[in-house]
């Protein structure tokens, strides 16, 4: 759900996914905010022109291509350098949820969220991630599943980049051996229940794995996310529909499409066709 943008500024948020929410800044010359806290763990990435932030009785400047932590109620005020204007994204995490990613890669602080310090980054594999996560999360064409996926894997990744402890470091070196039963045991479920807005956590239970273990096991293993062997499941059983005569809009319903232009959408990425065009030369 993205509530209507207006030429500067939009917010996204899923009634689906409570655990995150999103706010995009296309030209904030006029955007300020006076001293305030959130309730939520807060990260930014400077998408252009440039900003200062007060925080920790500290002074911040934030170039295009820098990415800014704000820790659940930390005082802060924000405002562009206004010669320069600036372009930014937010995401807002729920601080219980990261917690728990937390403790999933042993990045955590004796159970309790462990803070971010220092409060910038100018690391492009930290930059250019939350940006595309950005994009995942405002894309009507991507799934719930992969929505929820893409925030996972780039949490973990966030937190085995700026945590010290051995087990949050091996993260970043791949998953290692990786259980195909367990695998197995994903892919049927996620293709036995294809047509439904499936979520991570009901993946997990299957397989009997971690969010963050299954979102980088599934793609070692497979060579591709969840939400994309998601969505050929759902290309694959339409095909077999519309072989058997379906009609387009009741084919893309039934497989688990938002509706009509969704499926030919998806539909023509994956058989470079559209659902008409295959239908055609089916019953030709």
């Amino acid at each position: 759900m993205t509530n209507a943008p207006n030429r500067n500024q939009y917010f996204w948020h899923d009634r689906q996914l409570p655990f995150i929410e999103a706010r995009f800044v296309r030209e904030g010359r006029d955007i300020r905010s006076d001293k305030h806290t959130h309730d939520t763990f807060s990260i930014g990435a400077i998408l252009g022109g440039a900003s200062a932030c007060h925080m920790r009785r500290a002074q911040h400047e934030l170039d295009t291509g820098t990415v800014i932590f704000i820790n659940p109620e930390d005082v802060h005020d924000c405002h562009p350098l206004v010669e320069r204007g600036w372009a930014f994204q937010m995401l807002y995490v729920d601080t219980r949820w990261l917690r728990n990613l937390q403790a999933e890669n042993d990045a955590d602080a004796k159970g309790g969220f462990a803070a971010f310090d220092p409060v910038l980054s100018h690391d492009p594999e930290v930059f250019g991630p939350l940006v595309r996560l950005g994009q995942v999360l405002q894309d009507a064409d991507v799934s719930l599943l992969g929505k929820e996926a893409a925030a996972t894997g780039f949490f973990s990744l966030l937190l085995a980049k700026t945590a010290s402890r051995p087990a949050a470091q091996r993260l970043l070196a791949g998953v290692g051996k990786v259980d195909g039963r367990k695998m197995a045991r994903a892919a049927d479920y996620i293709r036995a229940h294809c047509a439904q807005s499936l979520r991570l956590d009901e993946i997990c239970q299957a397989a009997g794995l971690s969010p963050s273990w299954l979102v980088r096991a599934f793609k070692q293993h497979y060579g591709i996310t969840p939400h994309a062997y998601l969505i050929n499941c759902r290309v694959q059983r339409a095909r077999h529909a519309l072989k058997r005569g379906g009609r387009i809009v009741d084919v893309a319903l039934d497989c688990g499409f938002a509706d009509q232009a969704h499926f030919q959408r998806v539909f023509k990425r994956q058989m470079t066709a559209t659902p008409r065009q295959y239908a055609h030369v089916m019953c030709a």
